[in-house]
């Protein structure tokens, strides 16, 4: 009995999401493509110049620019941040710090702490319940 492995591959997007890069600010050639799970691996590990550029200057998605500002996702939407911004984009922002993104720091940091506190009472409760 013999046993192949087909190779695994993906779309072009689900590479994009994975790299953490803007599909639309790829090669054309990656993104007409379909992208090998060894190919991903490798532009990983050793990124290509034109990944290590847009993970610098972007334009970056969406989850990344949320978590360079400390905001949600939705906190974007709701900041009126619809497009995909560049590195210098994100910078400027922090530099003006605009009310909506000052609110949306500040639910972002309330979720944290109560993700915390409840994890926190998990484990207690787990280690209570070992006890009994």
């Amino acid at each position: 009995m013999t046993s192949h492995q087909n190779t695994q591959t993906m779309k072009p997007a689900t590479a994009a999401k994975k790299l953490g890069v803007y599909l639309e600010a790829t090669p054309a050639e990656f993104r007409e493509g379909v992208v090998t799970r060894a190919e991903l691996n490798a532009l990983q590990a050793d990124p290509p110049a034109w990944l290590r550029e847009l993970r610098r200057d972007g334009p970056h998605p969406r989850p990344v620019v949320a978590a360079k500002l400390g905001v949600s996702i939705a906190g974007l939407h709701r900041g009126g941040v619809a497009e995909p911004l560049t590195t210098e984009q994100i910078d400027a922002l922090k530099q003006e710090r605009p009310q909506w993104l000052e609110r949306e720091q500040a639910v972002q940091a309330d979720v944290r702490k109560e993700a915390a506190r409840v994890k926190k009472l998990h484990a207690e409760r787990a280690e209570r319940a070992q006890g009994d």
